[in-house]
């Protein structure tokens, strides 16, 4: 046993959280309601024929429903798109930053806000565009909560979908006695994330997706976070995985960039909510 006492590994544990913390965290962390809605959750849009879907944005870890999607919402709103973003994953007395509970209960939340967006659009169906944790967590909701009779695709960001190592540093845990413990009680869906946690051993038994819902996963091979990124990748029918190098070799968005400001990537989410009328996504998207 190594020589820690209780005082270290709280120290220690709480060096792990903050670094996910600067790696998760955008920059500016603006007030939900001081910042701009840009045209998205606004309960008075109907879906036309050509995007007869509300498409709902489900942010990552430490994110929250404006802060992750300035950059996204309003690019799909000015192509026609009805947008809606929840807050999900709150805990008590942590402000602005989400994604922190359960996801199990996390999906549940979820689950809520999609029956609210299609009562107030009176769609069938949505679509859904999640970032990190909010790629992975929805597939909860799918495959447990009756959400494939609700859903029409996912499309998940750099998505976390059999967990991660953060680059290896979970894999020290086992060595401070009490840490893997005290980050579950902390942080709930941090732990949930860990590659081969009980979260995820549950979620990806039996197959990785459910009938009824196409699935497109966008990755990045500098992504930080979720490591190593293939990690995020999908098997099963209606999947197209798409690494965003194979589309833009220049492309150096790591976790963060390809979620809150890459169009390139924004390019690829519109592709995949629209495959019908799809446009080749290269370096070019990136002024488009």
């Amino acid at each position: 046993m190594l020589p820690w006492n209780r005082n270290h590994v709280r120290r220690s544990v709480a060096a792990v959280l903050l670094a996910v913390a600067v790696a998760l965290v955008p920059a500016t962390t603006a007030r939900a309601g001081d910042a701009p809605s840009r045209g998205w959750n606004d309960y008075s849009c109907k879906p036309s024929t050509a995007h007869p879907r509300p498409v709902v944005l489900v942010h990552g870890t430490f994110g929250n429903a404006i802060d992750n999607w300035l950059g996204l919402a309003p690019y799909l709103v000015a192509r026609g798109y009805c947008v809606y973003s929840l807050d999900y994953g709150r805990l008590p007395g942590v402000p602005f930053l989400h994604g922190l509970g359960p996801v199990a209960k996390s999906a549940e939340e979820l689950d809520a806000f999609v029956d609210k967006v299609l009562a107030a659009t009176g769609a069938a169906e949505a679509d859904l565009v999640g970032h990190s944790q909010g790629g992975m967590m929805p597939r909860h909701y799918l495959k447990f909560l009756g959400g494939a009779a609700e859903v029409n695709a996912l499309v998940g960001i750099a998505p976390d979908n059999h967990g991660t190592t953060l680059g290896g540093l979970t894999a020290l845990l086992p060595y401070f006695p009490g840490a893997e413990d005290l980050l579950t009680t902390a942080t709930p869906a941090l732990a949930d994330q860990i590659a081969g946690s009980d979260f995820l051993n549950r979620l990806n038994a039996g197959g990785d997706t459910v009938p009824g819902v196409r699935y497109t996963v966008l990755a990045t091979r500098y992504d930080q976070v979720v490591t190593p990124y293939r990690s995020g990748f999908l098997d099963g029918p209606n999947v197209r995985n798409v690494l965003l190098q194979d589309l833009c070799p220049v492309d150096l968005s790591e976790h963060l960039a390809i979620g809150l400001f890459d169009r390139i990537a924004f390019h690829e989410v519109a592709n995949a909510l629209d495959p019908a009328n799809a446009r080749p996504t290269t370096c070019a998207a990136a002024f488009s």
